[in-house]
């Protein structure tokens, strides 16, 4: 019984090793990816008027960050084309630093919203979002998934071994404490 026992804890950390290796190796690839593809999908729907569900809201926030000098329609043409450059940087990964400033820059703008339209964020302030709300709320998601990216652009990787991360964040302390 303990041998078997034995067998099935060696080919589970086997598996979970092999399977830790893999998100190691292709997390960050996929996190790129498919955060270009939200952008890029989002941005292209603002292209065709009526078709994202943010248009109206953004060019709104716009408008007041704007105070009013700049058309609603150019504003979301502006962040349409803003949006899927992002995107398009993202999944093809070029660029990187320059994209990453342009995702911070967009998300700053993508809160506004819940401070200068709150009725239109909140049914109930701050317990309930909208869907509106909850479009703005995700963006959470999306700021760490930039920070994460960010974090790789200067050569920053996944580390799946628990041993080296803990050398790498030992040297990292030693680095920090000399500057």
């Amino acid at each position: 019984m303990s041998e078997s026992i034995n067998n099935f804890r060696i080919w589970f950390n086997r598996t979970d090793a092999r399977i830790t290796n893999w998100m190691a190796r292709y997390g960050i690839l996929f996190l790129r990816v498919s955060l270009g593809v939200v952008f890029f999908w989002f941005g292209v729907l603002k292209f065709f008027p009526g078709l994202s569900p943010a248009e109206s809201l953004a060019a709104r926030t716009i408008s007041v960050l704007t105070l009013g000098f700049v058309p609603t329609n150019v504003a979301v043409f502006v962040l349409a084309v803003w949006e899927s450059l992002i995107g398009l940087g993202l999944i093809f990964g070029i660029f990187m630093r320059a994209i990453l400033l342009l995702l911070f820059i967009q998300m700053l703008g993508t809160i506004t919203p819940a401070f200068i339209f709150p009725q239109e964020v909140f049914q109930v302030f701050p317990y309930v979002p909208t869907l509106e709300g909850q479009y703005i709320i995700k963006n959470i998601v999306l700021i760490s998934a930039g920070l994460v990216l960010g974090a790789t652009v200067r050569g920053g990787t996944v580390v799946d071994d628990p041993v080296v991360a803990r050398i790498a964040r030992r040297m990292q302390r030693r680095k920090d404490s000399d500057q």
